[in-house]
């Protein structure tokens, strides 16, 4: 099969590294092109890159050389697909622009997520929301889809499930692991033996994400928390539900959460629970097959019609790269594009 050309745009950064390595070996993408900020172009991929994740950089990418940002070029070399892990603040120029060129953009920025033919896609959860593409013009123009909010990707993975009992209140707590806030990220002397009860922004994201994505109006209590862990963010998590439910009823469920179709980065059951009392925790993030795509749940408990549980989610892997190019894979699969 030929692969689809694609692009990766901010690809030296946390999130642009877990697309280098999800990508290095893809059955149905091949990275054309990649760019980085201006002081690293031209320059091999492992000279230039502060490798982050906890394995061996793969070595078909160690020596890619990183090109300017050049949509032109790009279209040139036959590139269709574009993943960005550019800032907000360079996105809400750059996506559109690559969307007006015709490209189909897969973008882990918050730029463009509220925009009302936007969709913020989840496969699992919210696959029809993918047709929004067409509102924006496609099959004759390019589109931008965006994955969510980390922590609102892992909310809304246990939560689907759960949305057939009826949701009315959902209170949240995460523990956010550094690599959240990017490299140089945070300060060690900020975060070292510390926990910071505040990032900008986060809140409001999840409370306005998750009725988005989900299709729902319930009210949202958030609270996010920046502890010292590298990867993997902790979220405990309070629902009222309209149904009386059982726990039995709660597990099943998670388990009968199917995956979507056959797509490749997509686990066989996304969403695992382990009645292991002291699980999930930070140190399964890169858990699971594929590593670091299975969300994981544990210490359920009820409270009449309130069920509280803890979960897992692999904040740049499910919550960043993994769930663009999961997106990607959804799209090429739904439209036939190999």
């Amino acid at each position: 099969m030929n692969k689809i050309k694609v692009a990766v745009i901010g690809a030296t950064g946390a999130v642009g590294q877990v697309f280098m390595w999800m990508l290095a070996n893809h059955p149905w993408f091949e990275v054309e092109y990649l760019t980085a900020s201006a002081a690293r172009v031209n320059q091999a991929y492992a000279s230039t890159v502060h490798w982050l994740l906890p394995f061996e950089m793969p070595h078909s990418i160690r020596d890619r050389v990183i090109s300017e940002f050049s949509a032109e070029t790009m279209k040139s070399r036959g590139v269709q697909i574009v993943f960005s892990a550019l800032p907000a603040s360079v996105a809400a120029e750059a996506e559109p622009l690559l969307r007006d060129m015709g490209f189909y953009v897969f973008s882990n920025a918050s730029a463009m997520r509220y925009f009302k033919n936007v969709p913020i896609l989840i496969p699992e959860a919210n696959i029809e929301t993918l047709e929004l593409i067409e509102d924006q013009g496609y099959p004759e123009k390019g589109f931008v889809v965006t994955n969510a909010n980390c922590v609102t990707t892992g909310l809304a993975m246990a939560i689907a499930p759960l949305k057939k009992f009826g949701i009315k209140e959902i209170s949240v707590c995460s523990y956010q692991s550094v690599s959240g806030a990017g490299y140089p990220g945070l300060s060690s002397f900020d975060i070292t033996d510390n926990c910071i009860p505040y990032i900008g922004g986060e809140e409001e994201k999840i409370e306005k994400e998750i009725k988005k994505i989900l299709s729902m109006d319930p009210i949202v209590d958030a609270y996010c928390v920046r502890v010292p862990v590298m990867f993997g963010h902790l979220e405990a998590v309070w629902v009222t539900l309209e149904q009386d439910v059982s726990t039995e009823s709660i597990i099943d469920a998670w388990d009968k959460f199917g995956s979507v179709s056959h797509l490749p980065s997509t686990p066989g059951h996304p969403v695992l629970y382990d009645s292991e009392p002291t699980s999930p925790q930070p140190k399964q993030a890169f858990w699971g097959t594929p590593k670091g795509m299975v969300v994981y749940t544990g210490r359920l408990k009820k409270r009449g019609n309130r069920i509280g549980f803890v979960l897992l989610v692999n904040n740049v892997v499910k919550g960043a790269a993994g769930g663009s190019i999961q997106n990607a894979e959804a799209f090429v699969e739904k439209y036939g594009l190999i």
